[in-house]
């Protein structure tokens, strides 16, 4: 299961990225960490810019409610997402990972 945590400020949840994917999906998970398929290359930071993208797109949010809290330049990220619930974020990862 998907380890998505309430913080202060939204949800919390620990990504893994794939860098320059066919196409940017969601991958499935493995050991509580969603696995995202990214098809930007991880140059100047796109694929950052597109994580954001696509996790705003997927929980339905601004762009400017996704945050980077850590690993900017790593495969694997924490990613701070306001306006949601872990619950919430739990029930559709779970729906679009099967």
């Amino acid at each position: 299961m998907i380890a998505a945590t309430d913080t202060d400020g939204g949800v919390e949840l620990v990504v893994k990225v794939v860098p320059r994917a066919s196409k940017t999906a969601l991958a499935g998970e493995a050991d509580g960490v969603l696995r995202i398929r990214i098809s930007a290359p991880p140059v100047d930071g796109a694929a950052n810019v597109e994580l954001v993208r696509f996790l705003s797109k997927i929980f339905g949010v601004a762009k400017t409610s996704v945050k980077l809290v850590s690993g900017a330049q790593s495969r694997q990220k924490r990613v701070l997402i306001a306006g949601v619930k872990a619950a919430e974020v739990n029930e559709k990862l779970a729906k679009l990972t099967k």
